[in-house]
């Protein structure tokens, strides 16, 4: 047991409530303090775990068995011992109930730090990545939005946050011109990855972008019945089968410096 303010709290306020208790039955009887002294024991639990709560229980404990015997000596009855014993098994069960559940708690609190922690540290690496990473719930909406994601497809922060449903992001893909697509064929094509991502089909397919880059798209069923959409770029796997008289135009694209001026470029627009 540390000892500080709250390990010490609950053993002293159970100490001071029977010295109470045994001034002022020199004058005033005074009721039972025993709901008093659990309350206390409780509190001591509650506020310093099980050591402070196992003490305050004993303090409790002696000092009543101290003011039965300064009101009747040795001579107790039957029915006085049976309150006695009344107290110490409900203040020793108090103890242990509160003590044991505030560290159950605190455990519970210190392992979901440890799992926002490690939420952080996955966030942070997936965003160092070229891959496209998208994690949808069991309906659909956006939980999480990586950097390169955001990049490939021009998707303001506030969008990507405010954990927009999937259909969504097909549709500002579509008003922003992100695919290298026909506009009558815009709709089919929405459709089809809306019907991919609801079956959780995992057939991978080629998504071309009007920048000239090229993902691969893979849809990934989780147990939770939501969706890992992944986007990996596979541009100079797929533009070497383009017409040679545009390889110049898709150098151009697939150079890093003149990708991301693209990405601000669209981002502006």
């Amino acid at each position: 047991m540390r000892f500080g303010w709250r390990a010490i709290s609950g053993p002293m306020l159970t100490a001071a409530t029977l010295l109470l208790a045994m001034l002022s039955d020199r004058l005033i009887p005074p009721p039972s303090p025993a709901p008093l002294l659990v309350g206390l024991v409780a509190l001591a639990g509650a506020l310093s775990g099980l050591a402070s709560a196992i003490t305050s229980a004993a303090v409790a404990v002696i000092g009543a068995t101290l003011l039965l015997l300064s009101r009747h000596g040795v001579s107790t009855s039957f029915a006085d011992l049976v309150q006695l014993g009344l107290l110490a098994i409900t203040a020793a069960g108090t103890a242990l109930i509160i003590g044991l559940m505030r560290e159950r708690l605190l455990g519970t609190f210190a392992a979901e730090r440890r799992s926002h922690a490690t939420a952080a540290r996955l966030s942070a690496a997936l965003d160092q990545v070229d891959i496209g990473i998208v994690l949808l719930d069991a309906e659909t909406r956006a939980e999480f939005i990586n950097r390169a994601f955001r990049d490939y497809f021009a998707l303001p922060d506030e969008i990507a946050d405010g954990k927009p449903p999937f259909i969504a992001l097909m549709y500002h893909g579509r008003d922003t011109g992100a695919f290298e697509l026909p506009e009558d064929e815009l709709g089919t094509f929405i459709a089809q990855r809306m019907e991919m991502v609801r079956t959780g089909d995992a057939t991978p397919i080629n998504i071309a972008l009007r920048t000239g880059e090229v993902l691969r798209f893979v849809c990934a069923a989780l147990p939770d019945g939501g969706r890992m959409l992944s986007y990996t770029p596979v541009t100079d796997l797929v533009r070497h089968t383009d017409p040679p008289a545009r390889a110049d135009y898709y150098r151009s694209l697939r150079d890093p410096t003149s990708r991301k001026l693209i990405r601000y470029l669209r981002v502006a627009e």
